[in-house]
């Protein structure tokens, strides 16, 4: 039909659907793992002091300034990091630089759901390996994506929404044995109590990994969409040079993300406060009835008692209270709630909310 010019595979996939972001600004939200504390006041002084003028030119193509002081943070190499656009197009990236359409892409499922989106843009065909009954992938995950031929796969780590973590051990085991791209999508490790867990020297030297992370969570820059990779230069340097876009990160955005990765004690101060408060919210819950698995993420999940309102009622009540937090009508999800973890009087707006809505229920 003239008129309708969508790929084939554009037009038979549905889109991503983000979570909700409301204009009011009264609604407690915990349900997008957005961390409640400002970044770090030399972010702040990084924008005032931003020379508007120099705007007229072109920012550095590949976040030069950004990418070296990732690299001393990390103890690596320039060369072995790329940023982007959030941490999006750095899954983008690797897909239009690795895969072929109609090729395999493996997921440890349930997973991200943009994951689906972007293989099906690409024209790929999505694998998902269900996680075991831990949530985490089994010891033959590795053998599984080869059997059935992909070129990459995602795992998620801090797991979502489970929050579950892989250890170092385990991602190593499946790196070695598998056969094509291994993302370890890092967007939550700022968050994991184990301050020994550090993969991003395995990650620049092993052949066929990529570590993916984000300043949107562990830096409180999710409105600044600034994330990047860390891995061998055989990996990074095709991105660089040859699939990502020209400029494809503004000035300002360079500016203040660069100033942010500078103060990782700030930002690790946010992230203490933010453990502690998931450990009260856990226990908080769990004397209520929920089934709180453990976190290493700036969120928990938490299955509903039996018996009362269902996880989605649950959703719905506290929506109208003005508390967002985040339903999956998926397989395993149904009868929980994904929360993320608020400042200590949001956290106490949620057990105020739901204790309401659980005493009307008797």
């Amino acid at each position: 039909m003239k008129g309708n010019f969508e790929r084939p595979n554009i037009r038979a996939m549905k889109g991503y659907v983000p979570g909700e972001q409301p204009s009011d600004q009264s609604v407690i939200k915990l349900n997008t793992n957005e961390n409640p504390y400002p970044p770090s006041p030399i972010v702040f002084q990084s924008l005032a002091e931003f020379d508007a003028a120099t705007l007229r030119r072109y920012p550095s193509p590949s976040a030069l300034a950004f990418r070296e002081a990732a690299a001393r943070h990390h103890g690596i190499n320039a060369e072995e990091i790329i940023a982007t656009r959030g941490g999006d197009e750095l899954l983008r990236l690797v897909l239009t630089t690795f895969v072929d359409p109609g090729e395999k892409v493996a997921v440890a499922s349930p997973a991200y759901s943009l994951y689906p989106v972007l293989t099906a843009i690409q024209d790929g065909q999505l694998e998902e390996i269900e996680l075991n009954d831990e949530w985490l992938p089994d010891e033959r995950f590795a053998e599984k994506a080869n059997e059935r031929g992909c070129k990459v796969a995602f795992i998620v780590n801090p797991h979502a929404p489970s929050g579950t973590l892989v250890s170092q051990s385990l991602i190593k085991a499946i790196a070695t044995t598998f056969d094509g791209l291994l993302v370890i999508d890092e967007a939550y490790v700022d968050f994991v109590s184990d301050a020994t867990h550090d993969l991003t020297q395995f990650a620049v030297e092993a052949p066929n990994v990529l570590l993916l992370r984000t300043l949107s969570k562990g830096y409180g820059l999710a409105g600044l969409r600034f994330g990047y990779g860390v891995g061998c230069r055989n990996i990074i340097h095709p991105m660089i040079t040859k699939t990502r876009d020209s400029y494809n990160l503004d000035a300002i955005s360079q500016a203040l993300a660069t100033a942010a990765i500078t103060d990782r004690a700030y930002a690790a101060g946010t992230w203490a406060k933010i453990n502690t408060e998931r450990k009260n919210l856990s226990n908080t819950l769990t004397i209520m009835g929920f089934e709180v698995l453990p976190s290493q993420g700036n969120f928990v999940l938490a299955t509903v008692p039996t018996g009362q309102l269902t996880a989605e009622q649950l959703f719905e009540g506290l929506k109208v209270s003005g508390v967002l937090v985040r339903f999956f009508n998926e397989p395993r999800l149904q009868d929980k709630l994904r929360i993320t973890i608020g400042t200590p009087e949001e956290n106490q707006r949620l057990i105020t909310s739901l204790r309401i809505l659980l005493e009307k229920e008797h």
